[in-house]
C-alpha cells in the first residue's frame, strides 16, 4: 500500500515545495502521467545493476528521495525492503500510488536539502536522477543531511544525469568527483564509482554516473 506523508509534518516545518527544486517541480507535475510511463519502460536492476551487489541484506531500511513514480521504491519493497520514498510533487505521487497499489511503501511529501518531515534513520539511501536539480549551495548541505539519516554503516547511492542541460527545468551537468567531494566533507567515504552509462531511454545527449558512499570508516 502507498501512503502520502501529508499528515506527518511536525510542527514549524517548512512546506516542503520550499526548497530550492522550485524550477524544477512544474515541470514534472505537469508531465506525471507521462514520465510514469517513460521511467516504468526500463527496470530498477536496468537502471541500478553496477551497484545492486552493495544493497544490505532485506529487510533493511531504506530510503528514495526524490522517488518519483514509484519505480525504485516498488522494486526495493518487492526485494523485502521497509521503504520509505520522498517525494515533494503530488502528482507524482499520485501516479506512483496508480502503477504501485500493492507495495509496502510509505510515501512522505519532503525535498533536499533539508528533508524537514523526514524521520528515522536508513540503512541505504537511494538518490537516483535528483542532484542535478541541485544548486550549488544546497548540495553540501543536503550531502550533510543525508549523511545524518544514514546508520553508522549507511550506504548512499547517487546517479547523475551528465550532458548539457536541458532549457523546460532547472538542472546542472555535476561530475560524480564533486558528488563524492561532498560525500568526504559529510563523513562518508567512496566505495564506487560508475562511469560512462548509456542512456536506458536512448537519449544520444545523455549518459549517467552512479556513486555509492558509505558512512564510517573501513
Amino acid at each position: 500500500m502507498v501512503e502520502t506523508g501529508g499528515n506527518s509534518t511536525p510542527p514549524g516545518a517548512p512546506p516542503a515545495d520550499s526548497s530550492s527544486a522550485e524550477g524544477v517541480q512544474p515541470y514534472y507535475a505537469q508531465h506525471a502521467a507521462g514520465l510514469g510511463q517513460r521511467y516504468g519502460s526500463v527496470t530498477f536492476e536496468e537502471v541500478h545493476g553496477g551497484v545492486l551487489d552493495l544493497l544490505p541484506p532485506a529487510p533493511a531500511a531504506a530510503l528514495d528521495v526524490g522517488a518519483g513514480t514509484g519505480r525504485d521504491a516498488a522494486a526495493l519493497a518487492r526485494r523485502g525492503y521497509q521503504v520509505v520514498a520522498v517525494e515533494p510533487v503530488r502528482e507524482l505521487r499520485e501516479v506512483a500510488q496508480s502503477r504501485h497499489p500493492n507495495e509496502s511503501v510509505r510515501w512522505v511529501a519532503d525535498s533536499l536539502p533539508e528533508l524537514a518531515r523526514l524521520e528515522g534513520t536508513f540503512d541505504v539511501a537511494l538518490v537516483s536522477a535528483v542532484w542535478m536539480h541541485l544548486p550549488p549551495p544546497a548540495r553540501g548541505r543536503a550531502m550533510e543531511r543525508l549523511a545524518a539519516v544514514l546508520v553508522p554503516t549507511g550506504l548512499l547511492l547517487v546517479s547523475l544525469r551528465r550532458g548539457e542541460p536541458p532549457t523546460d527545468r532547472m538542472m546542472f551537468d555535476i561530475p560524480a568527483e564533486e558528488v563524492v567531494r561532498d560525500g568526504e566533507r559529510a563523513g562518508l567515504r567512496r566505495v564506487r564509482l560508475i562511469d560512462g552509462g548509456a542512456d536506458h531511454l536512448g537519449r544520444d545527449e545523455v549518459w549517467w554516473q552512479a556513486v555509492a558512499l558509505r558512512k564510517g570508516e573501513e
